[in-house]
């Protein structure tokens, strides 16, 4: 009996021992995810990340979104009734189906075969097509920025907004940077005017307008929205832009987890998310660049320029000449300011959703964020060793690659340290960067149900792939 009595006290004292222990790991588990959460949102506040710009969007607009007129807008940037080459529409290079970004590495114009997707075809330009998709917080727009607006706010044209010639200021009267810029794609030659039309960017604006005009069901729904027009009035390229910069109004996708977190909901992100945001904003020092304060809108960019080495491809086939003796070159920023010194030199491209992109920099050199991600770490190796084959990219780009030593040679001071993760931290910050930067409602999925089942010109929509 003695015996029985001895062995249960040993057994419960075993039980309290692991309760304790227990208890304990728990206790000093929770320990740390409160540590972690403290942490994380420390940084945000010194950063001034609110999560919340999305909901600023109608309050800066001043109005409420026109859902008749957006709607009219997603309409228009399926229909290649404004492109004169007939071929193209914007959704041909912003497509749904890539979060309103490029299908390529390289944009495919005119001359297409009538696909968006990874099989597209056709004469390539120079450059990736950047993401459409929260456009309406960018300050400036493109990979050179050469649209932009002086007071470095798009809801903002009291300083103007710039753009280049023919245009220059003359479209500082809008209200919004979207909207000037949309009197722009259409006048494009290889993106959707082609070489066959005569005359120059206000010739050819009036033609699409034309276009559009005499399309019956075109007029009756601008006939919804401006009286003028319901009066016999001929439509205008004024409303076809505000049209379009509508629809793009409602392309903001600015709700993934980081912003969760921000407003205090400490399990929108997962806690290897959360230190892959400590990363990025610490010791992989990637907000340098990829900015959340000030002008940048909270959009992870400083709507900057810079050299950051990415190599150069230039394509076998295409309808643009490049820079360089060996026209294998893209001389960036240099190209609109005819300033040597801004040679190479790319804005900082706003990476929210930026797991919606099949390809990445403004030539989309590399394919798969890992490598993009890698490359960044340690530039000045990755870019000398670099294999466009290896790199993912298709056959018509991969060579000859154009030099890359007068690249390294301007490498901002910031890309010229290498970072060196461990293998657990660089995958807590593809975690971030892959899930913690993505709303769900920008997913291929989602989106491709924006893709119109036809258009009031009657013509064929392009086959989503």
């Amino acid at each position: 009996m003695r015996f029985a009595r001895c062995k249960m006290l040993i057994v419960l004292t075993l039980f309290v021992i692991a309760a304790v222990v227990c208890l304990t790991s728990k206790g000093s588990a929770k320990n740390d995810d409160d540590d972690l959460d403290k942490r994380l949102s420390q940084v945000l506040r010194a950063q001034g990340f609110t999560g919340r710009i999305e909901s600023t969007l109608e309050r800066r607009l001043g109005r409420k979104i026109d859902k008749r007129l957006a709607d009219l807008g997603r309409n228009l940037f399926h229909d290649t009734i404004v492109g004169l080459n007939n071929d193209n529409s914007c959704s041909g290079c912003h497509a749904a189906t890539a979060g309103f970004g490029d299908t390529q590495s390289i944009a495919i114009g005119i001359n297409n075969n009538f696909i968006v997707g990874p099989d597209r075809s056709g004469p390539r330009n120079q450059r990736r097509t950047p993401m459409a998709a929260n456009t309406a917080f960018f300050p400036n727009l493109m990979w050179n920025s050469r649209f932009a607006s002086l007071s470095n706010d798009p809801f903002d044209n009291r300083a103007g907004f710039n753009f280049p010639p023919p245009e220059g200021m003359t479209l500082s009267d809008k209200a919004h940077l979207l909207i000037a810029q949309a009197f722009i794609p259409p006048t494009e030659r290889v993106e959707a005017a082609g070489f066959v039309f005569p005359g120059d960017n206000y010739a050819i604006r009036r033609e699409v307008i034309r276009r559009v005009d005499d399309v019956p069901e075109y007029r009756r729904l601008f006939g919804k929205i401006f009286p003028e027009v319901d009066a016999g009035a001929p439509i205008t390229y004024d409303m076809f832009a505000k049209a379009i910069a509508e629809f793009e109004f409602t392309l903001v996708f600015a709700n993934a987890p980081i912003d969760g977190f921000a407003r205090g909901e400490r399990e929108a992100m997962t806690d290897d998310q959360k230190k892959g945001a400590l990363l990025f904003f610490g010791k992989a020092n990637c907000v340098a660049c990829h900015a959340v304060s000030g002008q940048s809108n909270e959009m992870f960019s400083d709507f900057k320029e810079h050299v950051i080495g990415v190599p150069q491809i230039a394509p076998i086939f295409g309808n643009v000449i490049f820079d360089g003796p060996a026209v294998n070159e893209d001389f960036g920023l240099e190209q609109i300011t005819g300033n040597a010194n801004d040679r190479y030199m790319f804005r900082t491209s706003p990476i929210r959703n930026v797991s919606l992109q099949p390809a990445f920099f403004h030539n989309g050199a590399f394919t798969t964020l890992e490598d993009a991600v890698h490359f960044h770490l340690n530039v000045a190796t990755r870019a000398r060793d670099y294999d466009p084959a290896r790199a993912g990219v298709k056959p018509d780009l991969q060579g000859p690659i154009g030099p890359i030593e007068p690249v390294l040679k301007r490498l901002d001071p910031l890309m010229q340290t290498p970072v060196i993760l461990t293998h657990e931290e660089f995958r807590q910050l593809i975690d971030f960067l892959r899930k913690g930067l993505l709303d769900d409602r920008a997913k291929p999925e989602r989106l491709r149900k924006l893709i119109p089942t036809h258009v009031p010109s009657g013509r064929a929509i392009q086959n989503f792939q």
